[in-house]
């Protein structure tokens, strides 16, 4: 056996080669990266691949030729590879590179897991103890060994224990507490391309999510994951089982592998597997998604392991499209086509978007989205945000060029849950802010966008919405065009999106929300600066110490009020985030004392909304919602 990884040099180039034609499950490929050394510094220069080379052996030889595909312009595209006994040559680029073999494992990655006490992490899983598919050999399962078999040689670090010792009672983490964790607690966290990743296995998350992938809009992405042991711990079979597909399927995404039913939307696009992605047996599929059969179906035909295309991936692509911290996760800023209506729809649903009119330069753009059915009752999943990946949005920007839009981190539900749509709940809404996210800002200039969305339901119907005009007037006066600059930067964007944070990271975009708040508080945009500052005061804020100690900041309610009285008054943010916002106003007075006030605060809700007009069905759920606030803020004090 001549597969695995090879390393060679010729003068100042050094090349780090892998072989793939024999073994475990072998792609009969061969590839490279090429490092330049000057001085004491490294830099990459470029990968290439071989698809299908021409294998021959001779006694003790074997030689891999063929036309490679190459990441930069040369005018010698052969690639031979000779093989004999330890090491050989490898002819690339037009140079020769004696190779030496290092490692059976196409890659070697160094894994830093931290876990909060309490959240115990994951040891391993045999994978006999419940029936799978037959020919599927029985095996214990840790997460390295489940790489390994990918190809991929993990080195773990000595874990690190987070004590919560006087951390409070809310354990719960929020993705602007998680963003901070990762910047300030990863040792090996940096900004160029590296192969290393760190999980941290925390308690649970606000959303009930089992897992995230951290996946920032900056230049180095994919570096870290988390997984949230509340939601995934168990000592039987089944828990254990569902605790490896999380720790895989998570660090999957720090891999650049996309979720199976998503594959179309990389760069450069792949082909869907079969039910549009949902028929991969995967780590990286939803398991209830599964077609046929769902989690049943899914987990008696798992071999646990990846596909074919994703070990490709895996092993052999380019170096910036795989390794941490190098190209963004998936599809970047490049222009996409608009999502089209299908030829034929029988599912049932209808999707509209819908948006206020006009947007001020530099508002946050929050787009409303509406499911509902158009005829019989119909059951789907209740994952409309386009944060949780089964809608996607596409916005055609004023020049006419269309991108994607990405938002800043990818939550994975793996657990969906059923929404009935009939006449006696006809719809489901989702308010989301499209305006920021991986890519920057989308809405940069004055103009006409136009936004479309795309719904994959339970049933893997996609469900295309008509174009809704988002239109973003130009600034009348001096004060707009001061306030948009303010509105406008990176961090500004990270933390509408966050709803928030304290992370040192952020503190210039929260010294223009300051700015905003102090020097143009009549402004009309106003109301977004003070929504961020009273929704981040009003709630805990956890950080990691240097000394590896859970640190929480307590609420201030009494910020939260006066921020979140101010933007509930304004009249001027959309109806959903507008009942998020009366709901955390109403928490902010009880955890100051006042529960009386607080529950004065849930009718002023109700009431608001029903001056508004609101529909009977959306107010009876309005008003069920006041009163399960009420009664969780009464057990709460």
């Amino acid at each position: 056996m001549i597969s695995g990884l090879y390393q060679g040099q010729d003068g100042d180039s050094t090349l780090v080669l892998r072989v793939d034609v024999d073994g475990p499950r072998p792609t009969g490929r061969v590839s490279g990266d090429l490092f330049a050394a000057s001085g004491a510094t490294v830099t990459y220069d470029g990968s290439f691949v071989l698809h299908a080379p021409v294998v021959t052996a001779e006694g003790d030889e074997t030689r891999a030729e063929g036309r490679g595909e190459f990441t930069f312009a040369t005018p010698d595209r052969d690639v031979r590879v000779t093989i004999t006994g330890d090491g050989g040559t490898a002819r690339v680029a037009g140079r020769d590179y004696p190779v030496r073999f290092t490692s059976r494992h196409f890659r070697e990655v160094v894994l830093e897991q931290d876990s909060v006490a309490g959240a115990v992490p994951f040891v391993s899983y045999h994978t006999g103890r419940l029936r799978g598919p037959d020919g599927s050999p029985a095996r214990e399962l840790n997460v390295v060994e489940a790489w390994a078999e990918a190809g991929v040689g993990m080195t773990v670090t000595e874990p690190g224990v987070i004590p919560v010792d006087g951390s409070g009672a809310d354990l719960a983490w929020d993705d602007a507490e998680l963003h901070h964790a990762m910047t300030q607690q990863f040792s090996q966290f940096g900004d160029a391309p590296a192969w290393r990743v760190w999980l941290l296995v925390a308690s649970r998350h606000v959303g009930g999510y089992r897992g995230i992938m951290f996946d920032y809009d900056d230049a180095h992405q994919r570096q870290g994951a988390a997984v949230f042991h509340d939601a995934i711990k168990g000592d039987s079979p089944e828990a254990q089982r569902a605790q490896l597909r999380t720790y895989v399927h998570e660090l999957g995404h720090a891999f650049n592998l996309l979720h199976s039913w998503q594959k179309n939307l990389a760069t450069p696009p792949q082909p869907l597997g079969p039910h549009g992605g949902f028929g991969d047996l995967s780590w990286m599929n939803y398991v209830q998604n599964y077609r046929p059969g769902g989690e049943e179906g899914y987990w008696a035909a798992f071999p646990f392991q990846f596909t074919d295309a994703e070990l490709v991936h895996v092993r052999h692509g380019f170096f910036r499209d795989v390794a941490m911290g190098a190209n963004a996760f998936g599809a970047g800023a490049a222009e996409v086509a608009p999502f089209e209506q299908p030829i034929e729809d029988h599912s049932g649903l209808a999707l509209e978007l819908r948006a206020k009119d006009p947007f001020g330069f530099g508002e946050p753009v929050v787009v409303e989205l509406k499911l509902s059915c158009t005829g019989e009752p119909r059951v789907t999943h209740g994952h409309l945000h386009p944060d949780t990946e089964f809608t996607q949005v596409t916005i055609t920007q004023p020049s006419g060029r269309t991108v994607l839009y990405r938002p800043m981190m990818r939550h994975c539900v793996d657990r969906s849950p059923e929404i009935r749509l009939d006449a006696g709940n006809p719809a489901m809404y989702r308010s989301a802010y499209i305006g920021h996210g991986r890519d920057g800002h989308y809405f940069q200039q004055p103009g006409e966008y136009r936004v479309r969305a795309q719904y994959i339901a339970a049933d893997g119907s996609h469900v295309v919405s008509p174009p809704c005009l988002v239109r973003v007037r130009y600034p009348a006066t001096d004060d707009d065009h001061r306030v948009a600059e303010l509105m406008l930067g990176e961090d500004q964007g990270k933390l509408f999106s966050l709803l928030g944070s304290d992370s040192p990271a952020l503190r210039p975009g929260n010294e223009a929300l300051d700015e905003m708040i102090d020097r143009f508080a009549q402004h009309p945009l106003s109301v977004y600066a003070r929504m961020v500052k009273g929704l981040n005061a009003e709630r805990e804020f956890k950080t990691i110490t240097a000394g590896k100690r859970l640190r929480i900041r307590p609420p201030d309610p009494k910020q939260g009020i006066e921020q979140l009285a101010r933007v509930a008054g304004a009249g001027t943010i959309d109806n959903i985030t507008l009942n998020m916002v009366m709901r955390r106003w109403a928490r902010a007075e009880a955890r100051q004392g006042d529960l009386p006030k607080a529950r004065a605060v849930l009718d002023k809700m109700v009431a608001t909304f029903q001056a508004k007009g609101v529909n009977p069905i959306i107010m009876g759920q309005i008003r069920k919602q006041a009163e399960l606030t009420s009664q969780a803020l009464s057990l709460e004090a």
